[in-house]
């Protein structure tokens, strides 16, 4: 069944509840260091209150376990839509509730509230029914914008859907859900998709569903030293997952005669996780027993980087190493100008890897930035995501 758009949906004078995906990053003064969220937030929101909408926007942010914690208040992000919009946006004391039900009431048409934390109760994660009968009961129409989510079976993400009449998505939705399917369903070939990140075992599902359809893959970060110590390359220090390695062996094996599958052959070792730490480039055969590989080298660069410049469609989550340290930043740079710069149609997608492009300067030249870095991940695992399930059986007749 088709999913409802929210440009499809009769939202004049009507309580119009959008799940968005506000987990924005804070610093130690509770201050936003990168608003990107938000910012994608802005089309659906300004198109709901600009067709006469009563705009309630819920989201979660951080980990607060179920319980009112100060430090996860969406206080930061209620002053930064307010500058945004350039309107003022009312934070609610809660997201259920008498007096938040009162606040509803009083809106009047293009006003817009922000909910309290929806994880400071715990029966949101719990997808419980009397909490997601509470949420729906606050609105006569639901939007799920929030892609980030989409991956979790929560109240506000799936539950509350079963209980209002009118579910539909937001734009940021459809173009996350558009812009992926051109990479899981159809993608033009050649195909090259670049993985990196700590863990063989958080890609494992990725990884065997890319095996019957991209060209090449690249393989970087930690999770390179596991398939490494597969092939029998000693990687000293190195990041391994020693559970993994009978699996990784595996995948290199499956991907025999199927396609490219490309390991580093360099790195930037260093005698300890430091940035004053004794640092040099070694190959795959001479990592020293006592250092640890921190960076794909520059002969890994140059190969990645040729095998980008070929391709017609490129999927990357995960940097290349420990690029939050500047010795250590190279390879994920490098690769983020390599993507950028490429033809193909780009799609970026987890946390650390949109930061890379963001600080590389190259975010304008990606086809799409995900905002979701589970979500998008287990999209092209092939997995059908809750959030998704839910507006496309809750959608019903469009028109």
């Amino acid at each position: 069944m088709a999913i409802r758009r929210v440009d499809q949906v009769e939202l004049k004078g009507k309580r119009v509840f959008v799940r968005v995906d506000f987990n924005v990053p804070l610093d130690e003064k509770k201050e936003i260091t990168d608003d990107t969220r938000i910012i994608s937030s802005l089309p659906t929101i300004n198109f709901i209150y600009g067709a006469g909408g009563k705009v309630i926007l819920a989201s979660h942010l951080g980990r607060p376990k179920g319980k009112r914690d100060p430090k996860y208040s969406l206080a930061p992000v209620a002053e930064r839509l307010s500058r945004l919009l350039d309107r003022g946006v009312s934070l609610a004391p809660d997201c259920v509730g008498e007096e938040v039900k009162g606040q509803i009431e009083r809106m009047k048409e293009g006003e817009v509230l922000l909910l309290e934390n929806l994880r400071f109760h715990p029966e949101e994660e719990e997808n419980e029914e009397s909490f997601s009968r509470a949420l729906a009961s606050l609105c006569d129409v639901y939007i799920n914008d929030a892609f980030g989510a989409a991956h979790r079976a929560h109240a506000s993400t799936e539950g509350m859907t079963r209980y209002i009449r009118t579910v539909a998505a937001g734009f940021l939705m459809m173009k996350e859900m558009e812009s992926l399917e051109k990479a899981l369903l159809n993608p033009q070939k050649p195909y090259v998709a670049i993985l990196g990140g700590a863990k063989v075992s958080d890609k494992i599902g990725v990884i065997q569903n890319l095996l019957n359809k991209v060209d090449t893959l690249l393989i970087g970060g930690g999770m390179a030293y596991t398939f490494l110590k597969a092939k029998g390359f000693e990687v000293g220090k190195s990041l391994v997952e020693g559970d993994q390695i009978g699996l990784s062996l595996n995948l290199l094996e499956g991907a025999k005669g199927k396609m490219k599958f490309l390991l580093p052959s360099d790195h930037v070792a260093a005698e300890r996780m430091d940035v004053q730490a004794r640092r040099e480039i070694v190959s795959n055969e001479k990592i020293p027993g006592d250092w640890v590989c921190l960076d794909i080298g520059p002969e890994t660069i140059g190969v990645f980087s040729d095998e980008i410049k070929t391709a017609r469609t490129l999927f990357w989550n995960g940097p290349m190493g420990v690029f939050e340290m500047e010795p250590f930043s190279g390879g994920t740079f490098a690769i983020a100008r390599a993507v950028a710069n490429s033809q193909a149609f780009s799609i970026v997608g987890g946390g650390d890897s949109v930061a890379a492009v963001n600080q590389a300067g190259v975010a304008d030249k990606i086809g799409h930035i995900s905002t979701g870095g589970g979500a998008s991940l287990e999209f092209i695992e092939g997995k059908k995501l809750p959030g998704i399930e839910a507006l496309r059986k809750n959608s019903g007749e469009i028109g």
